[in-house]
């Protein structure tokens, strides 16, 4: 079986983001970039479906030169080859997804996986996106997955609870935390990671349908006040709330 991972190189969360002096893109000096971390679950997946069915696991992801250490990351948990869609333009979902699309065709694989969202931008459009420019079908933020044959039988989260659904290869699956649990590289998968070559290949184009303007950070917010400390303070707490706050 062939496998496909999509996986995206975020900033870390921890990590502390300034807007760029052009206020359409962050500075990225000092950002320490990671793979996406829902990312993680899509790729342990895919490792389980090779282990249960055979055949091979492609990871995939668009930007420059420094996502080449997340495609790293994914070779040394066990993935067999990496591909970097060259091209440093800025780019939204739809056109990343068109890309990673017409990769597809040409990689064909019969499974796709994708992380539930990105944590940059976190739209999720990513699994249905590429689902509707291959014409497959797909599930979201799926968090229990069983495969026999061509029957795929998933358990999706939705509001309030859980659905489970059925259908067929070939499918866009986007994974949720809680599908497993991903497996740490190993001493020996990051050596053998060194060794493994990241195959470079130009982005397909495609216009962007969003156009960033301005990008700027939250409002600080003010520091509170103490009105008071018993029930004599409910009169101007009440007042306050309705004229200053206006909150009620």
């Amino acid at each position: 079986m062939k496998i496909l991972v999509c996986v995206n190189h975020v900033p870390d969360t921890t990590t502390k983001v300034n807007i760029a002096s052009d206020n359409i893109s962050i500075d990225q000096n000092g950002v320490n970039f990671i793979l996406n971390p829902y990312d993680d679950y899509a790729i342990e997946e895919a490792l389980k479906t090779k282990e249960k069915f055979g055949g091979e696991v492609l990871v995939c992801s668009l930007g420059g030169d420094q996502h080449k250490e997340t495609l790293r990351k994914a070779l040394s948990m066990g993935c067999d080859k990496a591909v970097l869609l060259k091209d440093l333009s800025v780019r939204d979902s739809f056109s990343i997804a068109f890309a990673l699309s017409e990769f597809a065709k040409e990689y064909l694989p019969e499974i796709i996986y994708v992380g539930k969202q990105s944590i940059d931008y976190d739209d999720s459009q990513m699994c249905g996106l590429i689902a509707t420019f291959l014409n497959w079908q797909s599930v979201t933020v799926v968090v229990k997955l069983n495969i026999e044959g061509s029957k795929v039988i998933a358990e999706r989260e939705i509001e309030g609870g859980h659905e489970v659904v059925s259908s067929s290869l070939p499918i866009v699956i986007s994974a949720q935390k809680g599908l497993n649990e991903p497996r740490y590289p190993t001493l020996k998968g990051i050596m053998e990671s060194k060794r493994k070559p990241i195959d470079e290949k130009p982005a397909a184009i495609c216009e962007n349908k969003i156009l960033v303007k301005k990008m700027s950070k939250p409002t600080a917010k003010s520091k509170g006040k103490i009105i008071g400390n018993d029930i004599s303070a409910v009169k101007e707490l009440v007042r306050l709330l309705h004229e200053e706050a206006k909150v009620i």
